[in-house]
């Protein structure tokens, strides 16, 4: 399992970011997650990359990354509270055959 064929995964079934401008914000290696698609969708992503991965996700606890604190208007990051949920994450625990993470 390579981290592009996981990336190529999230980036077809989570709907593409664009900036106002409508310039695409494509999905990264280290894109946190849960700051670029709705919960519902991240969700079902989540729940199929199970289904393609064969990786058992009933011990992602999303407590441990959400609620994540949006950005709108402003060039300044955020502090976050929350640990961010990447598709590198996703990549490496779809290598070990579990998930990896709290």
């Amino acid at each position: 399992m390579t981290d592009e064929e996981v990336l190529s995964f999230f980036r077809r079934e989570l709907s593409l970011m664009t900036t106002l401008a409508m310039k695409p914000i494509p999905i990264e290696l280290d894109t946190p997650l849960q700051g670029y698609a709705a919960a519902d969708e991240l969700g079902d992503a989540i729940e199929k990359y199970d289904e393609v991965f064969g990786v058992d996700v009933s011990e992602l606890d999303m407590a441990h990354y959400s609620p994540w604190k949006l950005k709108w208007f402003t060039e300044k990051p955020l502090p976050q509270t929350k640990k961010p949920l990447t598709v590198r994450m996703f990549a490496e625990s779809a290598r070990a055959g579990h998930w990896l993470y709290d």
